[in-house]
């Protein structure tokens, strides 16, 4: 259902409007709206920009100790205490974080510093790799490099050559220079000293040049070896400074919780000082107007009187051409279905709450394109374990896991009717015809009897829809829109559906037939007759004229549903092969077809539930989003978000019982 919204009107003292706002946050019930315009009165200007800028240098700081905390540990394969997003926080202990200005400010510089500094030693040790690399050919000269320099009328070129270039080299060489090779580890390059006349110098460079020739970057007094294990010797000190840098970083975990209290605790004020363009003000009081939900007005009265006794507050209906945000509150199931809604649209605050329907519907197309009754129970075991465990949670993923859990259960319903356990039938009677085989008559043609039943399911949800559109009008007292547009078609959807079941021959009752066909012609005249009814003359004939025209929608409508039966026969079928296939490898005899037949039967299944998971949840939203909300829902609402209800890292516990009514509208 959507809650019922209040306007909050209140005046204060400006000195205590800081204490009215934590008041309000406190309440968790009050989302500030943009205050009217008031004689004598002025707006306040929006402040947060630094403050922003500070969080965010917060937030960057906070990212990058997980993210060098957690590589840490992977790389140690030691557990990390990071604290996961989402843990609750008294309300006590979150303003008390204001007082760790200091501490915060100093961890995140800190923080910083550090991985600057590992940041500076990862490029020293890059260089040095690369210094290192070059010096390896070199590794087992123990002579001075020196030694190999020019003299007064001979020209000494030292490097590396490729091994495979060296007889180019003795060819190309001119009678004037001789080439000495030198011992190497290495096997693609040898160390190379080309000894040349100065007259033929530029010869001999043009040669080297063209072999890829590396002149040796060392020198002086040390030998190749010495310069080898020097450069070693750099690296893992600077290897070890990084490792102890690393190390630092990691001591610091312990307080990501402190950090992230705090981060969101600045966000909470930036967003009481962006919030100030909301409000106006005189000389020495400010005024402020926010919508509250009615069973939390008065918690929200007496979290102010515990701010401060100088204030007036009032509370009244919102006017009807004023549009407050919408909170959502349901059971503890429909509530895991509220961000399937809200991703195609939040519901309007005129209009009811369609996730208690569209739960039933979705969960029933879901187990239906699934219906196996293994495959049902793994979803519903999934769906709850990780609903419950701190991987799901209250979270996006929690909740999806737990809309699987609900058509898991619909899923086994439909596998007993069907009689399927992992693709394979069961030795019990089978309440439904066979999925792959089983044919009806249908008006003298023979059609898979399953896509019989999910034309009549189709009805059967589009006839529902149109009851909710006759539900939205008569709650706002248009009494002749909802029998017009809605009952007329609701009672259009019956007769429909008495019909397709009247014209199956197996059903044995063509009386169906006749009177399904008299209903939805009498409820099609009154919808043609009635379409226009406002209108004048040529506006009830057009009118008329579309109404009419919609039969064709309706019949594409409901053969949408057509890819329910589609997609569960496309799993069925995979499954079953999948199951045929493994029993015989693992009745073979052979221990390793026994071996291949399990795998082939867990990975061949799970890759199937996991397709069919993924597929179910696409088209069993499609058919909600066009085919059902298309004929009522309205849509383009906006969420109640109270303020400072947007955290990033914390779940905040208060006294008030209307934390709770909006806790589920946050989570909507």
């Amino acid at each position: 259902m959507i809650v019922e919204m209040r306007k909050c009107n209140l005046v204060a003292l400006s000195h205590d409007r800081d204490a009215i706002l934590n008041a309000l946050h406190k309440s968790g019930a009050a989302e500030i709206k943009m205050q009217t315009e008031e004689a004598d009165t002025f707006p306040l200007a929006a402040e947060g920009e630094g403050v922003r800028e500070y969080l965010a240098s917060l937030e960057e700081a906070l990212a990058l100790l997980c993210s060098r905390a957690d590589a840490y540990a992977r790389e140690h394969k030691c557990k990390t205490a990071l604290k996961k997003d989402g843990f609750e926080v008294s309300y006590s202990r979150f303003m008390e974080a204001g007082k760790k200005k200091a501490f915060c400010d100093g961890l995140a510089a800190e923080i910083n510093a550090l991985a600057n500094e590992a940041e500076a030693l990862k490029g020293e040790i890059a260089k040095a790799e690369r210094t290192t690399f070059a010096a390896a050919p070199y590794a087992q000269l123990e002579f001075p490099l020196k030694e190999l320099s020019d003299t007064s009328s001979v020209c000494v070129r030292f490097g590396v050559l490729s091994a495979q270039k060296r007889e180019e080299l003795q060819n190309g060489l001119c009678p004037l220079a001789a080439a000495q090779y030198f011992p190497s580890e290495d096997r693609d390059v040898v160390p190379t000293a080309v000894y040349t006349h100065k007259s033929a110098a530029a010869e001999t460079d043009a040669l080297l040049s063209a072999l890829g020739f590396s002149a040796c970057p060392f020198g002086g007094t040390e030998t190749g070896a010495e310069v080898f294990a020097r450069l070693q010797r750099e690296r893992e000190a600077l290897n070890g400074e990084l490792e102890k840098k690393e190390a630092a970083l990691y001591a610091l975990a312990p307080h990501v919780e402190t950090l992230k209290i705090y981060c969101d605790y600045v966000a909470f004020q930036a967003e009481k000082q962006e919030c100030s363009d909301k409000l106006r003000a005189t000389r020495r009081t400010f005024l402020l107007e926010a919508y509250v939900p009615r069973p939390a007005e008065e918690e929200v009265r007496a979290a102010l009187a515990e701010a401060t006794d100088a204030f007036w507050c009032e509370f009244s209906d919102c006017r009807d051409d004023e549009t407050p945000p919408t909170l959502l509150k349901n059971g503890a199931l429909v509530e895991n279905f509220e961000s399937l809604t809200n991703t195609y649209s939040v519901p309007n605050y005129r209009e009811f709450d369609p996730n208690a329907v569209m739960s039933v519907f979705y969960s029933i197309f879901l187990g239906f394109i699934i219906a196996d009754i293994a495959y049902g129970v793994l979803m519903l075991i999934a769906g709850i374990w990780i609903r419950k465990t701190a991987r799901g949670g209250n979270t996006g993923m929690g909740r999806l896991a737990a809309v699987f859990a609900c058509g898991g259960v619909f899923a086994i319903v439909w596998g007993a009717l069907f009689n399927s356990l992992f693709g394979v039938k069961l030795p019990i009677p089978t309440l439904l015809p066979d999925a792959q085989s089983a044919m009806w008559t249908f008006a003298g043609i023979r059609v898979p009897s399953v896509l019989v039943i999910v034309l009549l399911i189709g009805i059967a949800h589009l006839g529902v829809g149109y009851f909710c559109l006759l539900v939205q009008h008569w709650r706002r007292g248009e009494y002749a829109e909802g029998v017009f547009r809605g009952a007329t078609w609701a009672t259009f959807s019956i007769g429909a559906a008495f019909a397709v079941a009247g014209f199956v021959e197996e059903f044995a009752v063509p009386a169906l037939a006749t009177a399904g066909a008299i209903v939805a012609a009498v409820s099609l005249l009154a919808a043609v007759l009635t379409a226009g009814y406002r209108q004048r003359f040529l506006g009830k004939l057009t009118k008329g004229f579309s109404s009419l025209y919609s039969v064709i929608n309706y019949v594409s409508d409901v053969l949408s549903y057509a890819r329910l039966y589609g997609l569960m026969l496309s799993g069925a079928v995979i499954a079953q092969i999948i199951s045929q296939y493994a029993v015989q490898f693992m009745t073979g005899g052979n221990i390793l077809f026994v071996f291949l037949g399990a795998v082939l039967m867990l990975a061949g299944h799970a890759f199937n539930i996991a397709m069919n998971l993924l597929g179910a949840y696409i088209h069993d939203a499609r058919l909600q989003y066009v085919e059902f909300y298309g004929k009522f829902y309205e849509g383009e609402g906006e969420l109640f978000r109270p303020l400072g209800s947007s955290r990033t890292h914390i779940g905040l516990l208060t006294r008030q019982p209307a934390a709770d009514v909006s806790a589920k509208g946050r989570a909507a």
